[in-house]
């Protein structure tokens, strides 16, 4: 009986490990919404590190943790170093590309809760009065970081935390933050 419980539970992690094996090693998180503001009046507000306290929904969840700035204010080359709760680790964004109204690319570079770096890419297409921002984050996963993804479902837990940054970042930039 025993055996049989123990081969049960090897023959599960096995089809387990298959399976987080056979997933993507590129992790990409992507979701969209149309804000109530021009690209001009959006785009200032991802380009300038400072500015995202009021919008980031990772801000939020620990607005004590510690944050430092350098490089320069805004666009490429401006960075933001966090450290924080277990809600929202610790780790750098440095602007790596920065046209403006158009795009913005941003390094991720994770420290807590495990290491690991990932690209962010913001879009911002005018759509009449509006513009449809698109917050697309891409990165390398291992064999652990799939597992984890798997059972914790990153793809909504992240996107989550997207939609609700595009929905504060429509308040901001549109003057509706309260």
């Amino acid at each position: 009986m025993l055996r049989g419980i123990l081969f049960a539970i090897v023959a599960v992690l096995a089809v387990f490990a298959g399976y987080v094996a056979l997933q993507p090693a590129e992790g990409r998180i992507v979701r969209s919404a149309t804000l109530a503001a021009s690209p001009a009046e959006i785009f200032p507000h991802v380009n300038d590190f400072h500015m995202w306290q009021a919008w980031s929904p990772w801000a939020k969840l620990d607005p004590n943790a510690k944050a430092t700035f350098e490089g320069p204010e805004t666009g490429a080359g401006a960075a933001f170093s966090w450290d924080g709760n277990d809600e929202v680790g610790a780790g750098k964004m440095t602007i790596a590309e920065s046209v403006p109204n158009e795009r913005i690319k941003i390094r991720l570079d994770f420290t807590k809760p495990m290491a690991n770096t990932s690209y962010a890419e913001f879009t911002f297409k005018p759509d009449g009065t509006k513009t449809l921002v698109t917050w697309d984050m891409r990165g390398e996963s291992g064999f652990f970081q799939r597992a984890i993804c798997i059972l914790m479902n990153a793809d909504k837990m992240v996107g989550d935390m997207f939609e609700k940054g595009l929905a504060n970042l429509d308040a901001a930039s549109s003057g509706k933050a309260g």
